[in-house]
């Protein structure tokens, strides 16, 4: 119940936020920013000033246009309360962000040499280069890397997840975050951010979606939306002296009101989409922060629903990032199940991925599980990077699995003969895709554990699905041709780069740019950077080196490759709401036309009234009707665009297909029902 209550009243104070905001957002210096809704906002205030001209200096009632004038004040509100809700979301997640920035005492230190001695400042007080100490249960002050030491770091301040993640010097997840928490052992930091530029300060300002920079497809539409209004603002500007020409002609009939050409012109200018635009933008990054990937720019996101070439990194983008026990491979003479026992003894003391799924195995196929190990008297070999193999020594027997060439080398020191047979199944395995471990006790070696990469489950469609969508997909790996195009093969991916270096990256992508391609890829080590730093969408790995995060153009904080697939989804999405709401908007404009202008014009030219094919009552109410669903467009359409069109993933042409006729029919049928109903109700209620 307490949660209920808490829940209603944030979205209380959400509401009257934003239309506190919708308020604040009427000055002139913020309504000129959006070119088409400052026509809107000039022409509330111009009718406004009509009005009360007609109710001071000619003593009329200025009922009519006081109207117009309130309606229109209402429209440019309403636009002002769809972009304040896209931003409140922003703002709601950056406050949140800001709590969980904290400034904390941080143990500086002179050289990473001499730990223990160290002055405590606080946080705000560091500066780039500074070396700092972190030990278990303390916060990390600032942003920096790793220079020594490994441990387990609580990220969920900035990842949401529960889970601990490893920190270590080298290698590439040697980045850590200010005001995330150590929970186990220590780490000596070299500080990279000055207070105000940390990761935190970085975020805080790209989920506030109100500072993002216009994309250029946005900045383009918002250009034509400006020359569409110019030209409908110098037509309603002749509509004056034209009418009183044509009045004089005809000898009868009204000249156009100013009231009734400044209502036309805003609508007849494409006021929805000019309305809807921003808030469509700032949506599509707040989307894309609820992934918990945060964009340096609505650019990015734009970006990515134009890609069509993507590059994955295999490890842990296609298949699960460590290979896994799936078949033992005996030799002639010997028992699979011989060779699991021997195996999985062998690999109790393996703490590796690798290690504990052959054990794994070993208990699902043959449902070997503990052993009475001290009655054995076993004296465990860890796996070492020396000798590339782990195993296990009982009652005189040495057990030992490894890689091919450490075990032959451990059997023929032993006086024991190599045989030809494991050669072949070690090949057969290797030309599959698959790491081969030997095992072998004493002299004798019993046969081949087969590890492979695991592809993971609905990977293959899920390339099929971007395919459809003319999606290139290539995965990138540093094994060699045959393995690389035996994963490729199962995963489904359109190609692969095998062997890959940080100089074949690049000029992978520099080569598919200058054929004019849209190149997105992820990465997280420092030899990932230049390519990242080349693609048009470069997706960062929080967990990943500093270097990275500064190449790349979005950051994942969950560091799950994958996700790429999903911002390109979300890109194109936001592509999918705009072109929609386009459609929409500009087929709206058609239907007003017909609308209001053969009314508009009865009294000079009578001949008109066979287009009034609405029955119209006549011009105020034609006007009014007109404007009041202007207005009330807008506010229906705010969830859609907050929220996006469904998502589908087909063909630009079916897109195109479609948006026509959903959105394009839709928006030619809705203002004639609502204007003929608005009318109705308006004639009924006598306010015309």
């Amino acid at each position: 119940m307490k949660i209920r209550i808490a829940k209603e009243k944030n979205i209380k104070n959400t509401a009257i936020d934003c239309i506190l905001q919708s308020f604040l957002k009427l000055s002139p210096a913020v309504q000129i920013r959006n070119p088409v809704m400052f026509v809107v906002y000039t022409g509330a205030i111009l009718t406004t000033v009509f009005g009360i001209q007609e109710l001071t200096v000619k003593n009329g009632s200025g009922s009519y246009t006081f109207i117009i004038a309130v309606i229109l004040w209402f429209t440019v509100l309403f636009a002002n309360f769809a972009e304040a809700v896209a931003e409140g979301r922003g703002r709601a997640q950056a406050d949140s962000l800001r709590k969980a920035r904290k400034n904390v005492t941080a143990k500086r230190i002179e050289s990473a040499s001499h730990p223990d001695n160290y002055e405590e400042v606080l946080s705000s007080a560091l500066k780039k280069g500074d070396i700092v100490y972190v030990k278990a249960g303390d916060s990390i002050p600032m942003d920096g890397e790793v220079i020594e030491g490994a441990a387990s770091v609580d990220e969920s301040a900035i990842t949401g997840e529960s889970a601990p993640v490893i920190r270590e010097s080298g290698g590439d997840r040697n980045g850590v975050t200010g005001g995330t928490r150590l929970v186990s052992d220590w780490l000596i930091i070299r500080v990279t951010a000055v207070p105000g530029g940390t990761f935190f300060d970085k975020m805080i300002a790209m989920v506030e979606g109100a500072s993002r920079k216009k994309t250029p497809n946005e900045i383009a539409l918002q250009i034509l939306l400006v020359t569409l209004t110019i030209i409908f603002l110098v037509v309603c500007t002749t509509l004056l002296p034209f009418t009183e020409f044509a009045r004089k002609q005809a000898g009868y009939g009204s000249v156009v009101s100013l009231t009734n050409i400044v209502a036309l012109l805003v609508c007849l200018a494409p006021t929805t989409i000019g309305a809807l635009l921003s808030s469509i933008g700032i949506a599509g990054m707040s989307r894309l922060n609820r992934t918990n990937v945060l964009a340096t720019s609505g650019r990015a996101v734009e970006a990515a629903g134009d890609v069509d070439i993507l590059l994955l990194d295999k490890t842990g983008t296609i298949t699960l990032g460590n290979r896994q026990a799936s078949e033992f491979i005996p030799l002639q003479g010997i028992t699979e199940r011989e060779l699991a026992g021997d195996a999985q003894l062998s690999s109790l003391a393996d703490e590796t991925p690798e290690g504990r799924s052959i054990t794994v195995l070993a208990k699902k196929r043959f449902g070997i599980r503990g052993r009475d190990l001290s009655s054995l008297h076993v004296t465990f070999v860890p796996f070492s990077a020396g000798t590339r193999m782990s195993g296990a020594d009982y009652n005189g027997v040495q057990i030992r699995k490894g890689a091919a060439d450490a075990v032959r080398n451990f059997v023929t020191g032993k006086g024991g003969v190599w045989p030809d047979e494991c050669s072949v199944i070690v090949r057969r395995v290797a030309e599959a895709g698959g790491t081969p471990l030997v095992v072998a006790e004493d002299k004798n070696v019993l046969g081949v554990i087969y590890l492979k990469d695991i592809v993971k489950d609905g990977i293959k469609e899920r390339f099929g699905d971007l395919r459809k969508m003319g999606i290139r997909t290539i995965m990138i790996t540093g094994d060699n041709p045959v393995t690389a195009a035996a994963i490729a093969a199962e995963a489904g991916v359109d190609d692969f780069l095998a062997e890959a270096t940080p100089e074949k990256k690049l000029s992978l992508i520099r080569a598919y740019q200058e054929k004019g391609h849209l190149v997105a890829m992820t990465g997280d080590g420092t030899n990932d950077a230049p390519a990242l730093a080349q693609a048009d969408v470069a997706v960062a790995m929080n967990s990943g080196t500093q270097v990275a995060k500064e190449a790349g153009n979005m950051v994942d904080l969950d560091s799950n490759p994958t996700k790429l697939i999903d911002i390109v989804r979300i890109g194109k999405q936001l592509l999918m709401t705009r072109g929609s709401l386009t459609t929409f908007s500009v087929a709206n404009d058609v239907a007003k036309y017909f609308a209001i202008i053969p009314v508009l014009f009865f009294s000079i030219y009578p001949g008109l009234a066979a287009l009034n094919f609405m029955k119209l009552t006549g011009t105020k109410s034609a006007i009014l009707s007109a404007i009041i669903y202007n207005a009330l467009i807008i506010v229906a359409l705010i969830p859609l665009a907050l929220k996006g069109v469904k998502y589908r993933e087909t063909s630009a042409g079916n897109l195109l297909k479609r948006n026509l006729r959903i959105y394009g029919l839709g928006g030619l049928a809705a203002p004639f029902i609502a204007i003929k109903l608005l009318d109705m109700l308006l004639t009924a209620c006598g306010l015309v």
